[in-house]
């Protein structure tokens, strides 16, 4: 046996995690701690790539290992795969080295065919549990490997039910489940053509393929896409012999965690089901009872499973999640693994492990995926709020959201690429739902319970479920959801709070958070070892003062005219554009100053002691004018009506031809930044004395101030040169007005390619540089962003042309490659020159890394993404220091 490929549990351990997956490397590890570890080998994921390599081909050499693994697996456990007198049966389930949970496939009870089912009766006496198993299998297998619908197994069961007048499927007798499967080869004579498979060894080996095959399935290539999983890695394959839940009242299976994955409290957590097997926990099937009714249930189970948890977590120092089983009162783990959690409980658990000596500081930093600080920003309910509670259910992942009520995933997607917000509301979900559980504001299913597939995936991503709420019927056809007597139909507008599991109608309004104490020191940690600053993004006082609570050291970038969007300032803007004589347009720029100068003060108060970067005008004029489309229609319209006005529909004339005269055919490229200021130097000039009087106000109030002027779009030094004698022209003269002494620098943000690659001769002139790496990356790639993201580059990243979306992530080797050329072109010509970027890559942990390696002094990224940017730049400083 090739150790490459085959490994058996009893020889395998956490340090073989990238040859036997997740799964496989922790049953070894508790199989040679002594652990009860029902036995069995892992197919190594050397083994998945060969099988890819050879064109999806299970070669006979490997057959042939296979076959010597089981037939010590068969020695090992005294019983062999299709021997009717003491028939073993296996599960087949996926291992990949990153946790996937429920994203492949697993057959259980394999080795059953009509001659084992009857020798599986006779060993175990319980003729009606070994036709149970049977028909699982023929349910399993028909889905998984032969493609089978499963709602046509389901069908089956369901008019089954019917007929008896049951309810449940454990209601069911020995006969009746003979029927069932009578009906189910039925079935899968129809679909395929072929009998249902009788020979065990056939029935491994396509099971087998079936779970390599499953490594490419869509379900799994969306969540690698969502959590960054390579998909050159392969899954192992662990065929472990069968144990059984489903053998009565003193038989059952479940999932617990060793602490709260919702809250973090140091608590066993978790759910088991009575005579039922594992698949019927997270498959929702059957909503489960907590896990502490187990001590009343089983008191020796649930004392012996206690102290075990206590031992697995120490040994992997961490909050484990664990599956497993009890057959006929006796205890077996399937499964051990680091628990999914919400970044609630990831922060908890990482700061406790860390007081309880466990961990260090700088492994708990590690242990918190700075996408998960998200979640803790997420909004919640205000409690003022009058609420139309409908019902509750379980509380499967914290936080609120609002939206249409849609009952299909396909329809979740389609309405969320439309702009609309949608609560998706299924029975249950299984991983082909992953598209819309993404598109959703939140998820509420009727069935299943804490630790389900729509619980897990749902926490994972940082989205509010509630799972279990068996007082919600859903009716498919008619697209109803009823609830205690009231209906909604697709579209309506549905709450969810996961929280509490409460399912409110309507819209509600929702409020900020509260940062727990374990949050405040993980961040207290991460300002201790991070190396790179984080600034905000804000263009208000109200956002400077939010981000300065999160922790930000200073104003990174304020878009100044983001202060003229009000609906107060348009007209003013406008007639500014729009004046036809420098009087006119110096007129309405002095009524655009106090307003300008106002907002400056107000963050400049927010900030105080900080830096405060302010970015001159940026976009086009003709952004702020009316839309010249609609302009036109509006026009015609008037031009052909009876009785108007001629002198009003000489103004809508004359005001269609000055947007006219200011549209442009590519506006991103056009007239605009340091252009624009060098055009029509007055307006720049307007703002520079507006930041240097609030300014002067500041400093007069007591307040320390740190102005920084950034000049965009610069693409050559002699545009720089210009602006910046403007702005120290400006200056003096607001300096000699108030008498006041005030500090500034002038820099230029780095947005266009020309501008880093002259970035040494640009330096000369500018004592900072901020990188503006939205624009950088549209003029870099030749993208337009809107026109990108809405017409091909989805397709680009389906089709991995392109690694990742560019303008989530910072594109290293061509972006990148510019600024980190505009960083050591600049400090050559100017040491002291300090360095940033503000583009959305400020508050994304894999180019905040990027920048940390490239030398910068800090990011900016907008407030409520501060806190995940300190804790993704420590991490950048520890994985340099590793």
């Amino acid at each position: 046996m090739s150790v490459a490929t085959i490994i058996p549990f009893a020889e395998g351990g956490q340090d073989w995690k990238h040859l036997m997956g997740g799964k496989g490397a922790n049953l070894a590890e508790m199989t040679r701690a002594g652990l009860p570890v029902p036995p069995g080998f892992t197919i190594t994921t050397t083994a998945c790539l060969q099988y890819y390599d050879a064109e999806r081909t299970l070669t006979d050499e490997r057959k042939q290992e296979i076959a010597r693994a089981l037939s010590e697996l068969e020695k090992h456990s005294g019983k062999k795969l299709g021997d009717p007198a003491a028939p073993l049966l296996v599960s087949v389930r996926s291992g990949a080295v990153v946790s996937m949970p429920g994203m492949m496939d697993t057959v259980l009870n394999l080795g059953l065919n009509d001659r084992t089912v009857a020798g599986l009766a006779t060993l175990t006496g319980d003729a009606r549990f070994a036709w149970d198993c049977y028909r699982r299998f023929i349910q399993m297998f028909g889905d998984v490997v032969l493609e089978i619908p499963s709602y046509r197994f389901e069908r089956v069961i369901e008019q089954k039910k019917e007929a008896r007048g049951v309810a449940a499927d454990p209601d069911l007798t020995a006969d009746d489940w003979m029927d069932v499967i009578q009906s189910f080869k039925r079935v899968v004579t129809e679909e395929t053509g072929e009998s249902f498979p009788q020979d065990p060894v056939d029935q491994l080996y396509r099971a087998i393929v079936a779970v390599f095959d499953s490594w490419n399935n869509q379900r799994a290539r969306i969540y690698r896409n969502i959590h960054r999983i390579a998909d050159d890695l392969g899954t192992a394959v662990n065929v472990q012999m069968m144990v059984f839940g489903n053998m009565g009242e003193d038989s059952g299976t479940g999932v617990a965690f060793t602490r709260n994955p919702s809250t973090g409290e140091k608590e066993l957590y978790g759910e088991y089901l009575i005579n039922a097997q594992g698949e019927d926990v997270v498959a929702g099937i059957r909503t489960p009872e907590p896990i502490a009714r187990l001590a009343d249930r089983m008191p020796p189970i649930y004392d012996a499973f206690v102290q075990i948890t206590r031992q697995l977590e120490a040994h992997y120092r961490d909050m484990q999640d664990i599956e497993f089983t009890v057959e006929q009162g006796k205890l077996y783990l399937l499964q051990t693994r680091s628990g999914k959690r919400t970044a609630h409980a990831a922060v908890k658990i990482a700061v406790d492990l860390v007081e309880e000596g466990v961990i260090t500081k700088e492994e708990a930093l590690m242990r918190v995926d700075p996408d998960q600080l998200d979640q803790i920003l997420h909004r919640r309910i205000d409690p003022e709020a009058k609420l139309d509670v409908l019902t509750k259910g379980l509380p499967a992942s914290p936080g609120a959201a609002s939206g249409q009520v849609v009952f299909e995933a396909d329809t979740a997607e389609r309405w969320a690429q439309t702009g609309k917000k949608v609560i998706l509301v299924r029975p249950e979900t299984t991983p082909e739902d992953i598209h819309g559980i993404v598109a959703a504001q939140g998820v509420l299913t009727t069935r299943g319970g804490m630790t389900s597939h729509a619980a897990v995936v749902a926490r994972g991503m940082g989205k509010p479920c509630i799972c279990g709420c068996e007082d919600a019927i859903i009716d498919h056809k008619k697209k109803e959801l009823r609830i205690e007597g009231q209906v909604l139909t697709e579209g309506d507008e549905l709450s969810i709070e996961g929280g509490s599991g409460r399912v409110i109608r309507g819209q509600v309004p929702l409020i900020d958070p509260e940062l727990s104490e374990e949050f405040k020191r993980l961040l207290q940690w991460t300002d201790e070892i991070r190396t790179l600053r984080v600034r905000t993004n804000a263009d208000n006082p109200a956002d400077a003062a939010k981000a300065r609570e999160f922790g930000a050291e200073g104003v990174g970038l304020c878009r100044t005219e983001h202060m003229f969007m009000d609906a107060d300032r348009v007209p003013l803007v406008r007639s500014m554009i729009l004046a036809e004589s420098a009087e006119e347009r110096q007129l309405a720029l002095e009524a655009l100053l106090p307003l300008q100068r106002e907002d400056f003060y107000g963050i400049f108060r927010a900030m105080e002691g900080l830096p405060v970067t302010i970015r001159l005008l940026d976009p086009p004029l003709h952004e702020f004018l009316p839309n010249l489309e609609e302009l036109q229609l509006e026009v015609a319209k008037l031009q052909v009506m009876e009785g108007i006005d001629l002198g009003d529909l000489r103004k809508k004339e004359m005001l269609l031809r000055q947007v006219r005269a200011l549209h442009e055919f590519n506006p991103m490229l056009g007239h605009r930044g340091c252009r624009l200021g060098l055009t029509h130097p007055e307006i720049y000039a307007m703002q520079v004395e507006a930041i240097f009087q609030a300014a002067a106000q500041a400093i007069e109030a007591g307040i320390i101030v740190e102005p920084e002027i950034m000049i965009p779009l610069v693409g050559h030094i002699n545009e720089l040169k210009e602006m910046r004698r403007l702005v120290e022209e400006v200056a003096r003269e607001v300096q000699r007005q108030s008498g006041i002494p005030i500090p500034f620098t002038v820099g230029t943000m780095i947005e266009v390619p020309r501008a880093a690659l002259t970035a040494g001769e640009i330096a000369t002139a500018a004592d900072f540089f901020s990188f503006g790496t939205n624009d950088l990356t549209q003029t870099t790639f030749g993208f337009s962003r809107d026109d990108a993201e809405g017409k091909f580059l989805h397709q680009y990243l389906d089709r991995k042309i392109l690694p990742e979306n560019p303008f989530i992530t910072l594109d290293h080797d061509g972006v990148g490659r510019l600024v980190s050329l505009g960083v050591e072109e600049g400090r050559r010509a100017k040491p002291s020159l300090k360095t940033g970027i503000c583009g959305e890559h400020g508050g994304e942990k894999h180019s905040i890394h990027f920048c940390h390696q490239a030398g910068l002094d800090y990011v900016s990224c907008s407030p409520f993404r501060v806190p995940l940017a300190r804790l993704a730049a420590a991490q950048a400083t520890l994985q340099e220091k590793e």
